[in-house]
């Protein structure tokens, strides 16, 4: 049995939504580096669905760049509040 583009995409958002899990339990909140991370692979998660299970993939290129924008630019805007209200937090 041949594994499909589809299949693969599945189990890494399945290893990637692990790593966030696995993060989030380990009990580093008072670390800086698995912030990053976590949102990085939330982008990266967010991009492959958008692309192989909406369909993107094949679209025009203006809605590639319009959803994959908003995606990216959500995730920068919330990664930028969270290293700005770290410091609010530690003072």
């Amino acid at each position: 049995m041949k594994l499909s583009r589809i299949d693969l995409v599945w189990a890494a958002l399945l290893v990637a939504t692990a790593t966030t899990w696995a993060l989030g339990e380990s009990g580093s909140g008072a670390a800086w580096w698995p912030m990053p991370l976590v949102f990085t692979l939330a982008a990266a998660k967010a991009a492959a669905v958008a692309l192989d299970f909406m369909g993107l993939a094949g679209a025009p290129p203006l809605w590639r760049r319009l959803v994959l924008g908003w995606v990216f630019g959500v995730v920068v805007l919330v990664l930028l509040a969270w290293w700005l209200g770290r410091g609010a937090v530690c003072a």
